[in-house]
């Protein structure tokens, strides 16, 4: 016991998502999992297993028609926990059985959380678990009123509940083979997914701070929240202007959509490609402009402490208003009469740059070990998986075995975060003495 006392919390994250990882490709392999009845290859339930607990949506086997209900409960499962972290939602069932939690355990939920003040988790674990059961739940619900349309009771229950946990998890995953694309002008499904979506992406915390100003609790929104919601309000904006636009005389895509239709698919996918990876239109059929455009907003991905991945809004934000403030001549970083730190904006360069990094290192090895594959599908296959988001070109399941556990361990990277693997494989040097070295000049540009 003492033994596991010495993991830092960012180890317990990456081992509890390993573990729920390895355990549902295991369950996913066997023959009870299988509309075949026979046992699956291991790369491919790894796969699989990995999409749905980094709530992606890559798959390399079509949903509906490779796995039992059973399969498909167990990529729910996955998809929940995943979304949740493994961690937290155990802590959730530890606080609802026992009403009691130690210190080092809020230490590690406010890790996998990305809550700073570790004395209000217990309180702040119970506020999470009601808005996520409590969205997931009005959502399936909405939802089942156009699915009872379309099946029997049984069955639109079943794909209400499945839609709305991997819509408000940001997962991607569908039960039909061509994602939503049956629904590209049914406005209501749409709207439901598309708000289940913007929910789970924008981070639990800014959705209780939100509610916390709006019951009077606080005074104004924090400057985390209002860089969240600011940044996803117009990135979805900008890419449904530009989708739409680009888009708009693609006969293969919505060119033969009327207006509103357009329209709607166009806010769908920009809502969509930050983190979801559901999509109304075929990729495949999209100029080349409009997947350029993607792989921009995959790459930025959702905020933080919520079900999405990427490098995220406010890490981007900070550092474009970090510049802004520096091209003014400003010392400090300042936002709506707040400062930010330094401190914070040096962690977002450094994610920025690990990220860039990651994928530049990534894609030169997917291109080399799939020659054949054009550069602009490999790269937005493997930006999908790093942002967690799961929208793809078709050639997933025709990937080579070294491109595919590339792609496995950058979607792993992608849900958990560059930095905590950092955190992880590093060790922070104690400071002795209270000295500073002496300052010089470096040139820049």
């Amino acid at each position: 016991m003492r033994k596991i006392l010495k993991f830092t919390p960012y180890t317990l994250i990456l081992l509890s998502f390993i573990s729920i990882i390895l355990l549902g490709a295991i369950l996913l392999m066997l023959p009870i999992s299988n509309l075949n009845g026979t046992y699956h290859s291991f790369l491919e339930a790894l796969f699989t297993a990995t999409s749905a607990a980094c709530v992606t949506g890559l798959v390399v086997n079509d949903i509906h028609t490779t796995y039992t209900i059973f399969g498909r409960f167990v990529i729910l499962a996955l998809i929940q926990l995943g979304g949740l972290g493994v961690l937290t939602f155990s802590s959730m069932l530890i606080l609802l059985i026992s009403q009691k939690m130690g210190y080092y355990t809020k230490k590690i939920v406010s890790e996998d959380l990305n809550y700073e003040i570790v004395t209000e988790i217990p309180t702040y674990l119970k506020k999470v678990s009601l808005v996520v059961f409590g969205i997931e739940f009005i959502g399936a619900i909405l939802l089942f009123l156009q699915y009872i349309r379309e099946y029997s009771f049984q069955k639109a229950a079943y794909y209400s509940v499945f839609h709305s946990i991997s819509a408000f998890c940001n997962a991607g995953f569908s039960l039909y083979k061509t994602s939503l694309e049956k629904y590209d002008n049914n406005v209501w499904v749409n709207l439901v997914i598309s708000s289940l979506i913007i929910l789970g992406g924008i981070g639990f915390a800014a959705i209780l701070d939100m509610y916390n100003v709006k019951k009077g609790i606080r005074r104004r929104i924090n400057i985390s929240t209002r860089i969240a919601v600011v940044f996803s309000i117009f990135l979805i904006i900008i890419g449904t202007i530009i989708i739409f636009l680009v888009e708009f005389n693609n006969k293969n895509s919505i060119g033969e959509l009327n207006f509103f239709a357009k329209f709607l698919a166009s806010f769908f996918q920009s809502v969509s490609t930050r983190t979801a990876g559901f999509n109304t239109i075929a990729l495949d059929s999209l100029k080349t402009p409009t997947i350029i455009l993607f792989v921009f907003l995959m790459f930025i991905g959702a905020s933080p402490g919520s079900t999405g991945g990427g490098v995220k809004t406010t890490t981007i934000g900070v550092i474009i208003i970090g510049v802004w403030c520096a091209i003014n001549g400003r010392d400090n970083i300042e936002y709506n009469k707040r400062t930010i730190t330094w401190k914070t904006f040096n962690r977002a360069c450094a994610v920025l740059l690990i990220s860039v990094l990651y994928v530049i290192v990534a894609l030169f090895f997917i291109t080399l070990f799939d020659p054949d594959k054009s550069f602009l599908s490999l790269m937005f296959e493997l930006v999908s998986a790093f942002g967690t988001v799961g929208l793809s070109m078709g050639i997933t399941a025709d990937l080579s075995v070294y491109s595919k556990i590339i792609i496995i361990i950058t979607m792993f990277i992608g849900r958990i975060g560059p930095l905590t693997i950092m955190y992880t494989i590093s060790r922070r040097k104690i400071k002795v003495g209270n000295y500073k070295y002496p300052t010089e000049t470096v040139l820049i540009g």
